[in-house]
């Protein structure tokens, strides 16, 4: 065997090497892969909105021995417990060896997902048809929800108090809902119109049934049967549509994709591919060296606003509390604290790679993706990560053998996004984006790599203990 040249050894000692990690991705992992993959399918299919979504994760935060918190209690190490906020937000909090005072491992995913909400005042009758009025939530191409199949989800909030659970589309016997679009025999017209105008706010109206009320003669009298359906299988009335929270969602189950099953397609990657695995890492772990944070927000895809969003004071009251209870400074808690804000980032799209700066592109199949900040044009609304901090992950994800890589979310006057990241730098956290790159993003059927989505966990698992 011929010895390498000076040139070949430099290569190997000063080259940059990112490879697509199923080249060593041998069957014993890929084993562990597949089943990791296996139980985040259920996760998607069991929770398409934020609500079930908390639901879902404290249900098996629960199994693995987290319980509420209880402000009366002295926790000690190793203890394990939840915060539930307003069932749309939630944090599992597991307490380290050393006080917080030292600092916090944080990992923070949003749970929302773009999809088509109703109006308050949604229900009409039309043509003797009965549709909703919508109002679509976070980034959507709009001309990507027409023609599929749709589930409805949320609740209606009575004056009573009470609360109502929906959920009805997903199941095979259940009907589904869907928005309608012109023929192309009739769309003329339409055609003519810019891509991103082809279908307008106004006409997301979702079909939702045409069978008239038969013994009366009054009218809107579809509207009437739907209302008595509703009436019978919730008890809800017309009013009670005013403080419901309703979404539609598309109809889809999360399926593996390809000839070797590599991919997953579902609804709703962004961003429950990387809140499921914080969630998992942060229940298999039991004493870590400091107290460990995994954050599932609310709100992210129409600018973490609100009481659930993060940029509101909801991990800072979690802080707050810890540090209450073990007698020291929040502050001085959060200054001394590390962030992984879990978002997703773009992959390269064979059939669209212009969009892309190649050198700085995720890649499915290439590991977790590092991105340092997101933004659009000259870096804009976006939490640039720390040199010294993109070191330590770095090291970090090196030292754990994880496959990794980084991207930025496209060309630089092309592209952009926002995360969480900026709302936690923003409380003096050193923090970056890592997560999960994904293809066909804010579509009603995203794709990710299963390989992806094990080393993101891996690094979860890797930087919570």
């Amino acid at each position: 065997m011929s010895e390498k040249s000076k040139a070949e050894q430099l290569r190997e000692k000063l080259f940059m090497s990112k490879k697509n990690g199923l080249l060593s991705c041998d069957e014993a992992k890929w084993e562990k892969v597949t089943d990791f993959c296996e139980g985040y399918k259920k996760f998607l299919a069991d929770g398409k909105i934020e609500r079930e979504v908390v639901f879902e994760a404290i249900k098996i935060a629960e199994k693995a021995g987290f319980k509420p918190f209880d402000a009366s209690v002295q926790y000690k190490v190793g203890d394990k417990y939840y915060v539930n906020n307003r069932d749309k937000a939630a944090a599992f909090v597991v307490v380290g060896e050393k006080t917080v005072d030292n600092g916090i491992q944080i990992t923070a995913a949003h749970i929302d997902s773009p999809r088509i909400d109703l109006k308050p005042n949604p229900l009409y009758e039309d043509t003797d048809l009965a549709l909703f009025k919508t109002h679509y939530y976070g980034g959507i191409r709009k001309y990507q929800w027409t023609t599929i199949p749709l589930a409805l989800h949320g609740v209606f909030a009575k004056k009573d108090g009470s609360v109502v659970n929906v959920s009805i589309g997903e199941e095979e016997n259940e009907p589904c809902f869907v928005i309608t679009d012109l023929l192309p025999h009739l769309a003329q017209e339409q055609s003519k119109r810019s891509l991103g105008d082809g279908i307008r706010g106004e006409e997301l109206n979702i079909l939702i049934g045409s069978r008239p009320f038969k013994d009366d003669k009054g009218g809107e009298l579809v509207k009437l049967n739907i209302l008595a359906a509703l009436n019978e299988k919730y008890g809800v009335t017309e009013e009670d549509f005013l403080s419901a929270e309703l979404e539609c969602v598309p109809a889809i189950k999360p399926r593996d994709i390809g000839f070797d099953r590599s991919l997953i397609g579902a609804y709703g990657h962004d961003d429950r591919v990387c809140a499921y695995p914080a969630l998992m890492a942060i229940t298999e772990i039991e004493k870590p060296s400091k107290t460990a944070i995994a954050i599932l927000a609310d709100k992210e895809e129409v600018g973490s606003n609100g009481n659930t969003g993060l940029n509101s004071d909801f991990l800072r009251f979690i802080v707050s509390d810890i540090a209450k209870n073990q007698g020291v400074d929040y502050t001085v808690a959060l200054r001394n604290s590390k962030c992984l804000s879990a978002d997703v980032n773009a992959a390269m799209d064979p059939t669209f790679k212009d969009v892309m700066e190649h050198k700085n592109a995720a890649k499915l199949n290439y590991g977790a993706v590092v991105t340092k900040y997101t933004g659009s044009g000259g870096k804009s609304n976006t939490s640039d990560a720390s040199a010294e901090f993109i070191a330590y992950v770095r090291a970090m994800l090196d030292n754990a053998g994880i496959a990794w890589q980084t991207g930025e979310l496209g060309r630089v006057d092309l592209g952009g996004g926002g995360t969480v990241a900026m709302y936690i730098a923003n409380m003096g956290v050193d923090v970056v984006d890592l997560g999960v790159p994904v293809l066909c993003m804010h579509a009603p059927f995203e794709v990710v790599s299963k390989f992806d989505v094990y080393e993101t966990y891996r690094t979860m698992y890797e930087f919570c203990k």
